[in-house]
């Protein structure tokens, strides 16, 4: 399927201050040089703000992780859970059309989208409540058929019963989700034929659908009015919690010296644990409530080991230069471009907009700057770029600035130049 950014596009976009905050702890969660790596929970909280993804945003979160525009598309447009055009106030629904849910009635439920929301995918409801598409293979196949809505799965869906909880939504009620058939999970509807010690102790709801449950709304997004658990500069938590959630929550292991919580990373306590669940109210609770020195780590960018390292709202603490532990030796410099004007360093493959602006702010303006730096003055920039320790080497500035420096053209700056990055 062919997947376009909306031709109505908003001027800008920006985070707001909680969901700024919030995103800049995700950061932290990986290792240093690999921030990159939090484009998903980063694009999906923008997509919560704002319902849908716009290119400012995918540009804005592109800039804060380092990576060029580019690049930030490329996930985007990829993945089925990012919105690339404005969705329904109350829901986007997404319908299964992939063989299993086709054979056991995707096609009715596509026409009672058709009915009751809109003629064509991606449209918009006459109330504005609304919106549907279908989707590729969502990993429901013996629940089928099933559809998304929000973070969670309908399952087992009938043409009445889906049809009666759209009008539900509309009327403002949230659908218990998982199957609707009475099923727990996806064992036989005669019920199960072993195992069935398993059937004592369980609660009312599989796992998934009693966490939807216990939150109490998974089909309304996170607006950046509150975070979802506090972080350690916030203060405490003071939400209600329901008594189950409490209760896990006094259960949960505690965080080792490394901010891992219960033997997990904080790596793999930022990994979702299916579409959309990086911005669900628990799946965060053990690196926001718990995981308390893993988000106090300090921000991309700062690299002075002390605890109370000032910590920058744009995810830059202090210049690197006056942090980063000595290496190497430093290259000469210059205060400002030669002739006012600067060599386009983004043409340079693994440097993007906002390294660009860390690669000038330590003195580095032109192509030829780069292209001298020695060994030793290589390993002095690899240490100072502040959030992106070993870029320099990783992606061999120094050999594609020679080029560019001489006047040629490397695979990637073509390839930028074309594109207009």
């Amino acid at each position: 399927m062919l997947r376009r950014l909306h031709p109505d596009q908003p001027t800008s976009f920006a985070f707001t201050p909680d969901n700024q905050v919030w995103a800049e702890a995700q950061i932290t969660k990986y290792p240093e040089g690999r921030q990159a790596s939090a484009i998903i929970p980063l694009l999906w909280r923008a997509q919560e703000q704002e319902g849908w993804l716009s290119r400012p945003a995918i540009e804005h979160v592109s800039e804060m992780l380092g990576l060029a525009y580019i690049r930030g598309l490329e996930v985007a447009t990829f993945y089925f859970m990012f919105q690339l055009q404005p969705v329904g106030s109350v829901a986007h629904i997404q319908v299964c059309g992939t063989t299993s849910c086709m054979i056991c009635g995707a096609e009715d439920l596509i026409a009672v989208c058709k009915d009751k929301i809109a003629v064509k995918p991606h449209e918009i409801s006459a109330d504005g409540k609304f919106s549907w598409e279908e989707v590729e293979c969502l990993g429901a196949c013996s629940n089928a058929p099933m559809a998304q809505i929000g973070k969670d799965y309908f399952e087992d869906l009938t043409t009445d019963g889906f049809a009666a909880m759209i009008d539900d939504l509309a009327a403002g009620k949230v659908p218990v989700p998982g199957p609707q058939n009475g099923r727990y999970a996806s064992e036989p509807l005669s019920g199960l034929t072993s195992l069935k010690e398993y059937d004592s102790g369980k609660t009312q709801y599989n796992a998934s659908a009693q966490l939807a449950v216990d939150i109490g709304d998974s089909i309304k997004r996170i607006d950046g009015t509150e975070v979802p658990f506090s972080a350690p500069w916030q203060g405490k938590d003071t939400r209600k919690k329901s008594p189950k959630a409490a209760k896990r929550d006094d259960q949960m292991p505690p965080a080792g010296p490394d901010g891992a919580q219960g033997g997990r990373t904080p790596a793999e306590q930022a990994a979702p644990r299916d579409v959309g669940d990086s911005s669900d109210k628990k799946s965060e609770a053990p690196g926001e409530a718990k995981g308390v020195e893993a988000i106090a780590k300090p921000a991309q960018g700062s690299v002075a080991p002390a605890p109370k390292t000032p910590k920058s709202k744009q995810g830059i603490a202090v210049s690197a230069e006056k942090n980063a532990e000595a290496a190497g030796t430093k290259p000469a410099t210059l205060d400002a471009p030669r002739g006012g004007t600067a060599d386009d360093l983004k043409l340079i493959k693994g440097i993007g907009p906002k390294l660009e602006k860390l690669v000038n702010s330590l003195g580095f303006f032109h192509f030829d700057q780069v292209a001298n730096w020695s060994a030793d003055e290589l390993a002095w920039v690899d240490e100072n770029l502040a959030g992106f320790k070993g870029r320099a080497t990783r992606d061999t500035w120094v050999a594609q600035a020679k080029r560019l420096a001489a006047g040629e053209e490397t695979e990637f700056s073509s390839r930028a130049k074309k594109d207009g990055i």
